[in-house]
């Protein structure tokens, strides 16, 4: 890169995720991502004012992806709420295993990451469970599900279904009737929703 003005705070995040893939959240370092980039560390640092600003970005970046394939069933072309429902918690539960399992690298930095990004877990974790609440106000007003509160029943869903997506459950994953555990769980809960 031959020069700052070329340098923007989506590459710099792209750099980033090498570097944390390379050596690791506890090894990488601002300069490292200079590095890559082939500018200074000051430069970066004018994107990102500070090496946990640069961390809490990309580990929002990361989390986004997953709200952003999310948000493709939430927003999506009709369905009955229930198809919504059991697509939503589908992805999601495809799209975690699927960066655990593709990137076991990045992933277990990235379960570094969150614990130190507290505020944007947490945001994530409302744009999740906002997400759900959707799927389930909508049911509601369409009669097929029955909740005195979309938000409470939406977060009894992620809450009761977080052995599928939360990473601290991420070993279980590879385990062979995983899948039919999932469904278990899916079905359970739709039945409890059902009106």
């Amino acid at each position: 890169m031959s020069s700052t003005e070329t340098l923007t705070a989506d590459r710099i995040l792209e750099a980033t995720e090498e570097v944390l893939r390379r050596f690791g959240p506890s090894k990488a370092t601002v300069v490292d991502v200079a590095r890559v980039l082939g500018v200074s560390h000051g430069s970066v640092y004018r994107h990102f004012r500070t090496k946990a600003a640069l961390r809490e970005a990309v580990t929002a970046r990361w989390l986004g992806r997953t709200e952003e394939l999310l948000s493709e069933i939430t927003e999506g072309p009709a369905g009955s709420a229930e198809e919504k429902l059991r697509a939503w918690l589908s992805r999601l539960f495809e799209a975690k295993r699927h960066k655990a399992g593709d990137d076991p690298e990045l992933f277990a930095t990235y379960a570094v990451l969150i614990t130190e990004a507290s505020g944007v877990v947490d945001e994530h974790l409302v744009v999740l469970v906002s997400q759900l609440t959707r799927i389930v106000e909508e049911g509601v007003r369409g009669g097929e599900f029955e909740a005195a509160s979309p938000v409470s029943a939406a977060q009894a869903v992620f809450d009761a279904t977080a052995r599928f997506h939360d990473p601290v459950f991420a070993p279980e994953w590879r385990r062979p009737s995983i899948d039919d555990e999932f469904r278990a769980v899916c079905e359970l809960l739709l039945r409890g929703l059902r009106a």
